[in-house]
């Protein structure tokens, strides 16, 4: 036979013996698996960003003035975003906290609309706004700190030359005096920046004032010095604080004034490549600074939505698992002994209508029914009480004897004969209340399904420590899982019991098998659970 018909022979056969398994115990499961909700699509949710972050140029080219101000005053003040998605104008400038008292009402508008009151019907809708991003904003204010910090050093670094060069008498004092003025603003500056640093984002008109300090600089020292290089500061720090419209602005203006002092001094004229060195400098500085900014701006906005994104998902999934959970109690406590009670009731209304009623038989279903609506209310009290009560951590459970009082009351109940045995060769540990309630109730499930489904005429259970695996069996000699039986195609029909005791097991870390397990007919539910994950924390 060729390899094709192999292979095609190979797909064509059935399974002899079905068997539904999870990854091996201690397997790292996703998040969605691990809380016991696997139908959640997290990995194919699509992110639905709030009204208004579409358009991340409009925080790039928002004034930093509110922004920045609300941010160093301790207040964070969102930036607006025009309505029209366009950028925001740098002339608008933002308080840098909450609007005085009296204030509150005020609006302000191109059309002159400030402080005017405004019909009702003729408001327009609040403006979306980006959400403040503190982190960004203060490692803006911590790269604007280190411009004055590359100032200081520049100036350092170029006074010794430039008083060598300088002329001796009048010019080396002016010189002097200049580097004296601009060292000591820069450092004022760069000491306490929380102090005026917010004056100087909030007025722009500020800045005008560090550029005049450069030309005393370019005045006294002359273009040609290296103390010139020192002018380069000012175009990237407007860029950092104003964007790209005030970069442009005061790039332009330190360019002018380092052509009219070139064109004023009476030495030989530079050539144009010289001549142009330090304005080209300046406009790329400017450059600089505004792709910094929006750069920073645009990463705060992205980082902004992919947190919202996280956290919508997050709670998707955790409502997700709690219906989950929810769904697997019902389905293992309060749903089965209500059919009991169903069951009972028409065997009791089947010996009622007899031609010859038995009275005791009558009085036995009846009994087996207030016994079974007993014990559907006290399992729904149960459940209602694990919903509001917290379990203590450090009081363990001893799965083995729980196991084999459930097996005995189990056999009572039905009259299905139902063994336990301890396996193994070390003792279980005890096991965290949370855990032992997941291991404890598929392997009441496991009894339950066998019972009702399988049609055996005996149910085995063993339990105990093998290796570093605590390992629980529950086998019955019945007809067996149908072939090709899948959790889906269960969950489709609406048969939950399968599924809920694979779901039980990963959310506790846990290998399940189902399947025949090497015997010769039957179904055995094997639980794997490695001792390690006794020590977790389990919610």
């Amino acid at each position: 036979m060729s390899m094709t018909g192999e292979r095609t022979g190979r797909l064509r056969r059935r399974p002899r013996t079905p068997e539904i398994t999870t990854p091996p115990a201690g397997t790292v499961l996703p998040a969605h698996v691990r809380t016991g909700a696997p139908d959640i699509p997290v990995t194919s949710a699509t992110p639905a960003l709030p009204p208004g972050w579409e358009r991340a140029d409009a925080l790039a080219d928002a004034p930093v003035g509110g922004a920045f101000g609300g941010a160093v005053g301790g207040a964070h003040t969102a930036v607006p975003v025009p309505a029209n998605g366009g950028p925001a104008a740098d002339g608008a400038q933002l308080p840098p906290g909450p609007p005085a008292p009296g204030n509150e009402s005020r609006t302000g508008s191109a059309g002159g609309t400030a402080g005017k009151s405004i019909p009702a019907e003729g408001r327009a809708k609040p403006e979306p706004e980006h959400p403040a991003i503190p982190i960004q904003i203060n490692a803006l204010q911590a790269m604007c700190r280190q411009v004055f910090g590359f100032r200081l050093a520049m100036i350092a670094l170029a006074t010794p030359t430039a008083l060598i060069n300088a002329n001796e008498g009048l010019p080396t004092r002016l010189v002097g005096a200049a580097v004296v003025v601009t060292f000591m603003t820069s450092y004022v500056l760069f000491r306490d920046w929380e102090r005026f640093g917010p004056l100087l984002l909030r007025h722009p008109t500020l800045l005008a004032a560090d550029t005049l300090f450069g030309a005393l600089l370019l005045i006294s020292a002359g273009p040609g010095s290296t103390l010139a290089y020192v002018s380069v500061c000012t175009p990237l720090l407007a860029g950092l604080v104003y964007g790209w419209r005030g970069a442009a602005v005061f790039a332009s203006l330190q360019a002018l004034l380092l052509l009219l002092i070139q064109a004023a001094m009476e030495d030989p004229q530079p050539g144009i490549a010289e001549s142009s060195l330090l304005p080209g400098l300046c406009v790329i500085a400017g450059a600089v600074g505004s792709s910094l900014r929006n750069l920073m701006l645009r990463f705060g906005a992205a980082t902004q939505a992919l947190t919202t994104v996280q956290a919508r998902l997050a709670v998707t999934e955790a409502v997700g698992a709690e219906r989950a959970r929810l769904a697997r109690e019902m389905h293992d406590s309060v749903a089965k002994t209500l059919h009991g009670v169903a069951l009972a009731a028409d065997g009791l209304a089947g010996s009622a209508g007899a031609a010859q009623m038995d009275a005791a038989l009558v009085k036995q279903q009846a009994d087996l029914v207030a016994r079974s609506a007993r014990r559907a209310a006290a399992e729904s009290r149960e459940l209602l009480a694990d919903l509001r009560r917290e379990s203590d951590p450090g009081q363990g459970t001893d799965v083995l004897v729980e196991l084999a009082a459930r097996t005995r009351d189990f056999s009572a109940r039905t009259g299905l004969p139902a063994v336990y045995r301890p396996t193994g060769d070390h003792s279980v540990p005890p096991v965290p209340p949370a855990v032992a309630r997941q291991l404890l109730t598929i392997a009441s499930e496991a009894m339950e399904n066998a019972h009702r489904h399988a049609g055996p005429t005996r149910v085995d259970v063993r339990a105990g420590v093998h290796g570093d695996l605590l390992r629980i069996s529950v086998y019955d000699d019945g007809r067996g899982l149908p072939p090709g039986t899948a959790l889906e195609q269960l969950r489709r029909a609406g048969h939950f019991g399968l599924v809920g005791m694979v779901e039980r097991a990963a959310s506790v870390g846990a290998r399940i098998r189902i399947g025949r397990g090497g015997h010769p007919k039957g179904t055995e539910v094997r639980l794997e659970l490695p001792l390690a994950a006794l020590t977790a924390p389990h919610g």
